[in-house]
């Protein structure tokens, strides 16, 4: 089911010097060419799922003549970001018709099975990653024009004609990113797991590292405000790029609506124009973006240009509360993420958002100095604390509960937890008591994870936190991820909640935080004292 929230009116409000300072931070995009490594074919493993059943070496490949129906795969060895170019040529008489292609790229092989012609899902088919070409004139090099996020690329002949072949002498690649790999050094740990969940955070944040902090290379390939934070944290322990986060700092700032609301994302061209799509949470964690950056760089103007906008976002959120003090279960002009999910009712977590977002907003109200608002906010801060446990929480169940139906999910407490409603002890036993209930209505994207890794380290359990990377990002390494997706359940490793998930994103810069667990919360003894 469709996802969105679109603002039916709205007018951007434009801060022309905020916008000036963001595009002067605009950073150049470093340039790698990379060549295939080798071909491949597909098969299936014993479950079903595709998997390379043989390779060729790379040097086989111009002396293949494609006819039609025929098809090869490259393999570029791991995930990149860029444009590709084909040496194109032919065998056998001069070519008398247009060779007509076929081109799929693919970040994952199970993408290369699946027959997009039949996709009905309710995101546009635009983003699917395949090309049909028709090349005129051969020998010739075919360079295209769009960028791709992928690790194979389908070559498949549509049709040529009777009397020649096309052969593609050469293949590659101009990989771009505003960051390079080998700026980030090996994580310190003698857990081979651990190093590779970490190799692999590092690409993906690598990947998505483009003119802005994107959310998805291949989809939807633009900065949203969720995305950021996220991302954020994980740059300051791996690749340090302070310009690129105060410049998607200001281009936010510098694009509001609706009397100083944050859009929940900002397209970059033509130009840059804020999304027609409000996010309660994401608003909100504005703030937390903003105190991150200042704390890791002191840059005091950022911090005095970008305050009100954030303490305006606590605001607007506050606007939504009933007289009881909470948010309504149900409200047509704001969508609450969260996060994806069947079921899930927000209603308990955007109370549990607000008040941690006020947290983050009191911390940013000291570093001003700005005693007025501490001392509102702290006041409300407590009201709306009392206000989520007379509500939300089931003494008899000892959980919170969302909605009308009193919903109860690992999300709810998740951020109730983060939110600190209860004193830490109690954070701590609550944590434990939904470990061991197992709700059903369970957490599905690395988001959301992320939120929970969070949770545990808040409440001392730092075992568990590893244990949890471990075992969440752990297995999509298992399952061969080259780098992290939009959507992991382990329960339902085919789900989507597009349609296909043809159309999930498999890198996905919400996905790419246990760098940001492992380098900052556990050095080299601490992964080694866990492993033993």
């Amino acid at each position: 089911m469709p996802a969105i929230c679109i603002l039916d009116k709205f007018e951007v409000e434009k801060n022309e010097r905020f916008l000036k300072i963001a595009e002067d931070l605009t950073p150049p995009l470093l340039e790698e060419m990379i060549a295939p490594e080798s071909l491949i074919t597909l098969g299936h493993n014993i479950k079903g799922e595709a998997c390379i059943d043989s390779r060729k070496p790379l040097d086989t490949l111009p002396g293949l003549m494609l006819k039609k129906d025929d098809s090869v795969i490259l393999d570029f060895g791991t995930h990149h970001v860029g444009y590709v170019t084909l040496d194109l040529s032919f065998l056998g008489s001069h070519p008398d018709a247009p060779a007509y292609l076929y081109l799929r790229f693919a970040q994952r092989l199970d993408e290369l099975t699946v027959d997009m012609s039949n996709y009905e899902g309710w995101l546009s088919k635009g983003w699917i990653q395949e090309e049909y070409v028709h090349v005129d004139v051969l020998p010739s090099t075919l360079a295209l024009p769009r960028r791709y996020a992928f690790r194979y690329l389908e070559i498949r002949v549509i049709d040529t004609s009777l009397k020649y072949g096309l052969t593609v002498r050469s293949a590659s690649l101009r990989a771009v990113s505003a960051v390079k790999m080998d700026q980030v050094a090996p994580l310190q740990s003698f857990d081979p797991l651990l190093a590779s969940i970490d190799q692999v955070s590092c690409r993906t944040l690598h990947d998505c590292m483009q003119l802005v902090f994107e959310d998805g290379p291949k989809r939807d390939r633009r900065m949203w405000l969720g995305d950021l934070r996220l991302q954020a944290r994980a740059n300051y322990e791996t690749f340090r790029n302070m310009d690129l986060v105060k410049r998607c700092l200001y281009l936010f700032g510098g694009l509001t609506f609706n009397d100083g609301m944050l859009a929940g994302c900002i397209f970059l061209e033509p130009e840059a124009e804020p999304d027609d799509t409000y996010l309660f949470d994401y608003a909100l964690l504005y703030g937390s973006i903003l105190l991150d950056y200042y704390e890791q760089t002191n840059d005091r103007a950022a911090l005095e240009d970008l305050y009100p906008i954030a303490l305006r976002q606590i605001d607007i959120g506050l606007s939504y509360l009933t007289e009881d003090h909470v948010i309504p279960d149900h409200s047509g002009d704001f969508w609450c993420f969260v996060d994806w999910g069947d079921g899930l009712n927000t209603q308990a977590a955007s109370l549990a958002i607000l008040i941690y977002a006020i947290r983050y907003a009191l911390r940013l109200a000291d570093h001003i100095g700005d005693n007025a608002t501490i001392r509102r906010l702290q006041e409300m801060q407590e009201v709306l604390k009392e206000s989520a446990i007379r509500h939300f929480w089931d003494e008899e169940q000892k959980l919170f509960v969302s909605g009308a139906e009193k919903q109860v999910s690992w999300a709810t407490q998740v951020w109730m937890i983060l939110a600190r409603v209860f004193p830490q002890d109690k954070c701590h036993e609550l944590i434990l008591h939904t470990i061991d209930v197992e709700p059903r209505i369970r957490m599905v994207s690395p988001y959301m994870v992320h939120h929970y890794i969070d949770a545990l380290l808040r409440c001392g359990e730092e075992e568990r936190a590893l244990q949890e990377i471990r075992r969440y990002w752990g297995e999509m390494v298992q399952d061969g991820a080259d780098t992290f997706w939009e959507l992991y359940n382990p329960y339902n490793k085919n789900e989507s909640p597009y349609g296909s998930v043809a159309l999930n994103s498999f890198c996905h810069a919400w996905s790419c935080t246990p760098s940001y667990f492992l380098r900052k919360f556990f050095g080299r003894k601490k992964t080694e004292h866990n492993n033993s």
